[in-house]
């Protein structure tokens, strides 16, 4: 790779960087504070398997319910986003993007694209193709590793512990 070097470190060294890494990737590559948190907001609701919730965007993002609920109501205002009833508990409301809020999302997406380009424009073609390559993976396995991590939670809070 041109431009900066890899760092020199291995192992742990290595490996605390990460999330750093990733926190520092996140704020650089945004159009900023808004449409970071905007973005996330519709990918979370893009990407659930079924219908999704505040909280449940809260929980995946990892915040509180107050901190996303402003971000909800300012892309519901903005047509991004619709609140609608359950299908399966019509006492729950779920939100589904509109049409309007699919196309923000690809916006951010070709946006995304273009950063991503012109960051590692002078890697090699290989190089950066493994790394995109590596991104996705890695999302995929933390989707996975979360979604693990909320049955566990969620078997634990249904056992019985009087009953082991």
């Amino acid at each position: 790779m041109s431009g900066s070097s890899t760092p020199p470190e291995t192992g742990e060294a290595l490996f605390d960087q990460v999330g750093p890494a990733l926190s520092h990737l996140r704020r650089r590559t945004s159009g900023g504070r808004g449409d970071l948190t905007r973005n996330l907001i519709l990918n979370v609701v893009s990407d659930a398997p079924g219908e999704v919730t505040v909280g449940a965007i809260a929980a995946e993002m990892g915040v509180s319910q107050p901190v996303v609920s402003r971000t909800i109501a300012a892309c519901i205002a903005d047509g991004l986003l619709r609140r609608a009833a359950s299908q399966t508990d019509g006492r729950r409301t779920v939100l589904e993007l509109t049409p309007a809020g699919e196309s923000e999302r690809r916006r951010f997406a070709s946006e995304q694209r273009v950063t991503f380009e012109d960051i590692t424009a002078a890697w090699d073609p290989a190089e950066r193709t493994q790394f995109a390559q590596f991104l996705i993976r890695y999302s995929q396995d933390a989707t996975a590793w979360s979604a693990g991590r909320t049955r566990r939670r969620e078997d634990d809070a249904g056992s019985d512990p009087g009953s082991t």
